[in-house]
């Protein structure tokens, strides 16, 4: 059973910088694609950006281009998720997925989605 293990969320001011990991202890990343997704108070889960197998990306939110970034470290096992200029509307809890596909970005519907890490919360305030 795969499993995977979000960290890095915090309280950040406007405009500062997290990094997100998302790590797997039972099966390598290696290869896979991973989404990013998050859910802010109130709001439903949305789709943030997808890494494929090949390491292209795919961003299903306007708002954060430019701003998140998503990279892979083979050696370490783990998923980055560089967010800078944050803004208080980024505020919620963080998700990496494994979509059921293990290669392809499958879109941003959450259901398409097979392996779930348990979050972690971002908090933009000042």
């Amino acid at each position: 059973q795969l499993q995977l293990v979000e960290s890095g969320g915090g309280l950040v001011q406007p405009g500062g910088s997290l990094t997100l990991s998302c790590a797997s202890s039972l099966s390598p990343l290696n290869y896979r694609a991973i989404a990013w997704f998050r859910q802010g108070p109130g709001k439903e889960r949305a789709a943030v950006i997808c890494f494929n197998s090949v390491g292209t990306s795919s961003y299903y939110l306007d708002s954060v281009k430019g701003r998140f970034t998503i990279s892979r470290d083979n050696i370490n096992n783990t998923v980055y998720l560089q967010m800078n200029n944050l803004k208080p509307e980024d505020t919620a809890i963080y998700y990496c997925a494994i979509p059921r596909d293990p290669y392809y970005c499958s879109g941003p519907e959450g259901d398409r989605y097979l392996f779930w890490g348990q979050g972690t919360q971002v908090t933009v305030s000042s």
